[in-house]
């Protein structure tokens, strides 16, 4: 997998930094068509319960839209996160985080996000709908290897008890009278995991 994620431009951009956000010109260039090419198939896919755009005009920032899949205990429920692409991508992980309170044994109580895709496992195969797709599949299935929150991994060891806290912190967090709790602005309190 190493030559999917070599970037034939790195050679000659020595001086990027990994993580650096990628500049105005880059829109244009061959990042910003493979980032439209992306958003485009996102579009047309006709997946289920993912969505994601761009933050204003700017193309290597965007918001993306996660609903539970059927049949777990995130089922109904939606998530807004964050998507930031460095000037490394495809061939470098964009940061994913979820913006809003997400309950779950992979995501701490700033949003981050422990998913293999995201870190090690990355790879310039993977676009915005395959990264999408993972996390809202992390939802209905954790990784007990690296929990970010402990209290909710164990708490998942009884289904029961943590579809009854998720589903109370969750309506505690936007009430059933708020018209769309993705549109809620990002705001992490540390008491609605403890």
């Amino acid at each position: 997998m190493a030559s999917q994620n070599h970037d034939p431009a790195a050679a000659s951009v020595t001086t990027t930094r990994k993580g650096a956000m990628p500049s105005g010109d880059a829109a244009r260039g061959p990042m910003g068509k493979r980032l439209q090419q992306e958003m485009m198939t996102l579009m047309m896919s006709g997946d289920k319960g993912i969505s994601d755009f761009p933050e204003s005009d700017n193309l290597f920032k965007w918001i993306g839209t996660i609903h539970g899949a059927a049949g777990t205990v995130y089922e109904n429920l939606r998530y807004k996160l964050s998507l930031e692409f460095p000037s490394g991508y495809p061939y470098n992980a964009p940061t994913v985080k979820f913006l809003m309170p997400c309950y779950h044994p992979n995501v701490d109580t700033q949003g981050n996000i422990c998913l293999d895709i995201l870190k090690d496992k990355w790879s310039a195969l993977y676009e915005v709908r395959t990264t999408l797709l993972s996390i809202q599949s992390l939802l209905g299935e954790p990784n007990f290897y690296s929990p970010l929150n402990t209290h909710a991994a164990e708490l998942w060891k009884n289904p029961t008890a943590f579809k009854k806290y998720l589903q109370e912190t969750y309506s505690k967090r936007f009430p059933a009278k708020s018209p769309d709790p993705t549109a809620v602005q990002p705001l992490f309190v540390s008491s609605l995991y403890f």
